[in-house]
């Protein structure tokens, strides 16, 4: 076993340092806490290969994304120790990081961290250190069926107006053979409907704070943007989009039912439909924030005692080794691999020639713009880097849910989503 591991991960130094330390018999095993999406998932497949070589014993806790979120963050915050290793992202680690609930990471020089894009380097560090280590990066943009649009007569150009994007939605939508022109998020949380809303606000020159860091969902933009949304995806999305998150969407694309989709650009290596085109996400004039910038990454909470060898094991499985072993592997193959946080990665000719998608990727993660600005006086794109945000997300998050299922009207979600956010950031003490 160990020359089929050396030959398709390459020895890295992850998987040397991880067979030294358990010469002693000390723990060789690890919980590793993952959200339930298609590359977390492949994961568990490849890593075979890394129990064989060392004998860890890695056992797998794949959970929904806001599932996660809820007990990752409880059992973190308080050292619990259930998990050895933990899925976060952008909003958490900078955060637990300076508060000392997840440990620093430092790789060998093989690991190549220079080679990490800066975005996903600097999106998971505080000052200068990195926190967690990018498993698969992303940003967002507009994935669509090309045929329906070629049939329908329309065209959806990168950075298109969001007026454009309603008339050809609507040009596609055809319910009565089971096609809706918009498949968007829907599903209420800050990182399932509000990630996808944050980017529309932003488009139409809104934020979630003002300079005082006070809530302003009672503004214009707000409104405007939330109207928009509710309209294009409660006109020609599909039924019951107030539950659709994800993996709800990615189901409905492959099987045909969705005209266009904006969403991770992780989903493009898991479409399965034939003639996929993209498109850079659109805006409402600002172009600034109209795109998301995320990572699912690994990180080691504090609370584990086996920090060495949680470590060793994310050193290997975020290294340049584990993407080559993902492409040659042959379930999976270079379509399949993990992207979006190495510059190497799209160097790759297997993997240019086989992810169409490769280049608009790129492009939308290196244009994302996470930086605090005058409109947006936070870092963060579609969401803010306090650590306030994930309550403050999950309020808003119900309330636009409720404006998407008509429960509500959007005045009357806007203002609940604004008195909730205002007690809150003032219970925080920012006003």
């Amino acid at each position: 076993m160990k020359s089929l591991l050396n030959t398709a991960l390459g020895l890295s130094m992850g998987v040397a340092t991880a067979t030294t330390a358990f010469a002693d018999g000390h723990a060789t095993e690890l919980t590793i806490a993952i959200v339930n999406n298609g590359h977390m998932i492949n994961m568990q497949t490849v890593a075979e290969a890394y129990t064989e070589e060392t004998g860890v014993t890695l056992n797998w806790v794949s959970l929904e994304e806001g599932v996660l979120r809820e007990q990752v963050t409880s059992d973190t915050a308080t050292g619990g120790g259930q998990y050895d290793i933990i899925n976060i992202g952008m909003q958490e680690a900078p955060i637990w990081g300076a508060a000392g609930w997840i440990e620093p990471l430092e790789f060998s020089a093989e690991y190549d961290v220079d080679d990490m894009l800066p975005a996903m380097r600097n999106g998971l560090s505080a000052e200068g250190v990195l926190y967690a280590a990018p498993f698969y990066g992303e940003s967002s943009m507009v994935m669509y069926r090309s045929d329906l649009t070629e049939a329908a007569g329309v065209s959806i150009a990168d950075n298109d107006s969001w007026d454009n994007v309603m008339a050809a939605a609507a040009a596609m939508h055809d319910p009565d053979n089971g096609v809706y022109g918009a498949c968007l998020r829907g599903k209420p949380g800050w990182g399932d409907n509000m990630a996808f809303v944050t980017t529309m606000v932003n488009s139409f020159g809104g934020a979630w704070f003002d300079a005082d860091m006070r809530p302003a969902l009672d503004s214009d933009e707000w409104k405007a943007a939330v109207e928009f949304y509710v309209e294009l995806l409660g006109t020609y999305g599909p039924p019951g989009s107030e539950g659709n998150s994800f993996n709800e969407i990615l189901a409905l694309y492959n099987e045909g039912k969705c005209g266009l989709w904006i969403d991770a650009t992780i989903a493009a290596s898991f479409l399965e439909v034939d003639g996929v085109a993209y498109a850079q996400s659109p805006n409402a004039g600002n172009p600034v924030g109209a795109n998301w910038l995320w990572a699912w990454a690994m990180a080691v909470p504090t609370g584990t005692d086996n920090t060495d060898e949680a470590k060793a094991f994310i050193e290997w499985a975020t290294s340049k080794a584990y993407i080559e072993a993902v492409g040659n592997h042959p379930d999976f193959g270079w379509g399949s691999v993990p992207t979006g946080t190495r510059t190497s990665t799209y160097a790759i000719p297997e993997f240019q020639a086989a992810a169409a998608f490769a280049d608009a990727e790129l492009a939308a993660i290196n244009s994302a713009a996470p930086e605090a600005t005058d409109i947006k006086p936070y870092v963060g794109v579609q969401f803010a880097a306090i650590p306030e945000f994930p309550e403050v997300g999950t309020a808003v998050a119900q309330e636009i849910a409720a404006a998407l299922s008509g429960a509500k009207s959007v005045d009357e979600a806007l203002a609940a989503a604004q008195s909730a956010a205002d007690a809150i950031m003032s219970e925080a003490g920012y006003y």
